[in-house]
């Protein structure tokens, strides 16, 4: 029988109710034999999430202010559940240690860890499955960064011997053998460690939303719901701006040629978006997959006759751009034009730097900075197949009279990038959805 991890955010085990449901949706299928908890999130729209909690309460310590009103709340929560769902672990006597750690000074990522690691608790008595603790078997090197090889090792040869088990999730240890967090959300990216240790069938990422839109529903209500969606396209969403996973979530999995299915908690006969290596099941109906963007964007324009002949000219222009400690988003070129784009929040400080040097190191006939840009992706792999695709984009924007400020495409022609106004962004993602999905 194949094995199936099952990873639960924060709203899908909010309270008691939420377990329930998760133990239910574990009950469907005896193939779902790891889940990986996220902390407690809102139960509602002015609730708070225990992890913000956690990180207030090491700050409210660190600065010497009184910090038990907010983990009181903390408690209260966690106490809640225990009472609610009948468990017969004690949360108390773990909710009295994560006090006396604070009240030692504890670390902060120790902190911000805990509320996947009550939960982990919690869910492992409720379902009768081994408790595993990340800080054994998940780990990060001297630099912080996630040590991939040595976790799925020891996380394996643990998994191999364990029949079922509630993996936390969001932390591990450090070099320094103190716990270590990964970034917000992190989760996400313990499910699909988890899944590549476990030789997984499947990794499923349980939310409250049925899977992945269309387009931002914010900004067109009726998105569609996208059935199926290879990783490549995943992260070209995922990094301009679709959130409904950790953008570094996906490497694992990816990487043990794993499919992805995002499932909702509250509609679990939903079947969801599944993402997958390669191939997928069944045709797109339309000739894109999805469209996200961000805003905040600056392009900076160099412009210098017969650029193109003069050796060494790129490199000058993005050492200029190292310099000032700042990298590029994309880089749309033209004979006698290069366009570097950057994050405008980055570029701000430094944005006097930056023409110095550009204009020191490559003696440019025109140098301008554009600000107030979003950029727009459109997404899909279907877009080889189909001539006339960017024309048909093109067409759209002009039709709503949106000014395109820049154009960039890459080779593999998996996703077309728009560069527009701040003031064009929504009607331009509108417009381009009403012209491939209405």
């Amino acid at each position: 029988m194949g094995r199936i991890v099952a990873k639960f955010g924060g709203s899908s085990l909010c309270d008691a109710g939420q377990f329930r449901k998760v133990r239910k949706i574990l009950e469907m299928d005896q193939r779902r034999c790891y889940v990986v908890p996220s902390a407690p999130g809102r139960r509602f729209a002015d609730d708070e999430k225990v992890t913000d909690l956690l990180y207030r309460s090491y700050r409210l310590k660190r600065d010497g202010q009184d910090y038990m009103q907010a983990f009181s709340l903390i408690r209260k929560r966690f106490v809640q559940i225990a009472e609610d769902l009948s468990v017969k672990v004690d949360i108390e006597k773990y909710l009295d240690k994560i006090q006396a750690e604070i009240e030692a000074g504890t670390t902060e990522d120790y902190c911000a860890s805990r509320g996947e690691y009550l939960n982990g608790v919690l869910l492992a008595d409720y379902l009768g499955f081994e408790f595993v603790d990340p800080k054994d078997y998940i780990f990060f090197a001297a630099d912080g960064s996630f040590d991939s090889e040595r976790t799925n090792t020891v996380l394996a040869q643990k998994l191999s011997s364990t029949e079922k088990a509630v993996i936390p999730g969001f932390y591990g240890t450090g070099a320094d053998n103190q716990i270590h967090t990964f970034s917000r959300g992190g989760s996400d990216v313990t499910g699909a460690i988890v899944a590549r240790a476990a030789y997984a069938d499947m990794y499923e990422n349980w939310t409250d939303v049925s899977g992945f839109l269309m387009a931002d529903p914010r900004i067109v209500p009726e998105a569609k719901s996208i059935r199926n969606i290879t990783y490549r396209e995943l992260r070209e969403l995922s990094y301009m701006g679709a959130t409904v996973l950790h953008e570094d979530s996906v490497f694992p999995v990816h990487r043990a040629g794993i499919p992805t299915n995002i499932r909702n908690t509250n509609d679990p006969q939903e079947r969801g978006t599944m993402i997958s290596h390669g191939a997928v099941e069944e045709k797109n109906p339309y000739v894109i997959t999805g469209i996200a963007g961000k805003l905040g964007f600056s392009v900076v324009s160099v412009e210098k006759a017969m650029m193109n002949s003069e050796r060494g000219f790129g490199r000058k222009v993005l050492q200029a751009i190292e310099e000032c400690g700042l990298s590029f988003e994309h880089l749309p070129t033209g004979i006698d034009t290069m366009c570097v784009v950057l994050s405008s929040a980055e570029l701000e400080p430094v944005k006097e730097q930056v023409v110095s040097r550009i204009m020191e190191m490559t003696s440019p006939d025109t140098l301008t900075i554009h600000d107030d840009m979003g950029i727009i992706a459109t997404v899909g792999r279907g877009m080889v197949q189909n001539p006339g695709t960017a024309s048909r984009l093109f067409s759209a924007l002009s039709k709503k009279q949106v000014n395109v400020r820049m154009i960039d495409q890459g080779s593999s022609e998996l996703s077309i990038l728009v560069g527009v106004d701040t003031k064009d962004f929504r009607f331009a993602i509108d417009a381009i959805y009403q012209e491939f999905v209405n």
